[in-house]
């Protein structure tokens, strides 16, 4: 849990770096409380639930996935490969399951 807090505590940090396990606990742990909110949702009829919390973790989410892009050094600006259906999703992944460079631009090699 904490990785998933420390990306908010970071969300306006595009400039630094995060390792492979900061940012992939950030997806697991997104993805669990999105599934949970989206069944409590639709379970008592407020299917908007999930939409807000989509907009709470648009922001953190896009600076930790620009953050582990700056980890094996690629510019943040790869993120908008997304926008490319499917292709640029397996782009995104693979970049974010490579492991980190040493010392780069970005800054010095993250603990985690």
């Amino acid at each position: 849990m904490e990785h998933y807090t420390q990306a908010f505590k970071q969300f306006a940090d595009f400039h630094s770096r995060t390792g492979r396990q900061g940012f992939w606990m950030f997806v697991l742990i997104n993805l669990v409380i999105s599934f949970g909110i989206g069944l409590v949702g639709s379970m008592i009829s407020m299917p908007f639930l999930s939409i807000l919390y989509s907009l709470v973790v648009f922001i953190p989410g896009i600076a930790i996935t620009a953050r582990r892009l700056h980890d094996i050094g690629k510019s943040g600006w790869w993120q908008l490969i997304m926008l490319i259906p499917l292709i640029g999703l397996i782009v995104i992944i693979i970049f974010c399951i490579k492991e980190s460079e040493g010392d780069n631009q970005y800054g010095p090699k993250p603990a985690s």
